[in-house]
């Protein structure tokens, strides 16, 4: 990784450890998810396909470090601070000119359940507004996703966000069918500074 680059190099919660994804992943390693079917309830609830070779998993970690370097993009790899096990992935969008950014997270699925979408939330929040001063975060679901809309309006409530608006068509078409609708919230710099703690921000570690 590039030593200028404009995103932290390692960010550490109470129980998750986030590093540039492809700093620290494994390529045939993630693929090997893929291959073995584990990551179908991942992907499918997000209108896509597992991989179907090594080169796809190959493509993707590479155009992850491109738009890392560009500034663009922020994919994370998520890993237990206990025993370095893979979580998933944490994905920040910027929008510069609007100082924007919008949430994209995936967990795999032994691993849910354990509020862990949650604790990625506080951790990136922090980042985004208090080291990269980013006036609003947005992040997603797809309506019928009931298990990513439980857990994303747990996180918006405790941080003082709101539920924006149900965008018609927003979404490409998936692999699994046509042009997907997405229900969009929002949270501010302002809203998350009048809630978070000093207890959390204390907590979260990170390094340029």
């Amino acid at each position: 990784m590039s030593s200028d680059s404009l995103f932290p190099a390692l960010v550490e919660s109470e129980r998750l450890r986030y590093e540039p994804l492809h700093d620290v992943v494994d390529t045939l390693g993630v693929y090997e998810y893929h291959r073995t079917g584990e990551m179908d309830a991942v992907m499918a609830p997000l209108g896509e396909a597992v991989h179907a070779t090594p080169k796809q998993t190959f493509n993707e970690v590479a155009t992850a470090e491109e738009q890392w370097e560009s500034a663009k993009r922020a994919t994370y790899a998520i890993s237990r601070r206990a025993d370095d096990e893979f979580v998933g992935v944490a994905e920040l969008w910027f929008e510069w000119e609007k100082r924007r950014v919008s949430f994209g997270t995936w967990i795999r699925e032994p691993f849910w359940g354990r509020g862990y979408s949650g604790e990625r939330a506080g951790a990136m929040l922090y980042v985004v507004f208090d080291v990269l001063d980013v006036a609003v975060v947005a992040v997603g679901h797809e309506p019928a996703n009931e298990q990513s809309k439980r857990a994303i309006q747990k996180y918006v409530e405790r941080y003082g966000g709101q539920h924006d608006a149900v965008l018609r068509n927003r979404l490409p078409p998936g692999d699994t069918g046509g042009p997907r609708d997405l229900s969009i919230y929002s949270i501010s710099q302002e809203q998350w500074r009048e809630r978070v703690t000093e207890d959390e921000v204390s907590s979260i570690v990170v390094r340029l």
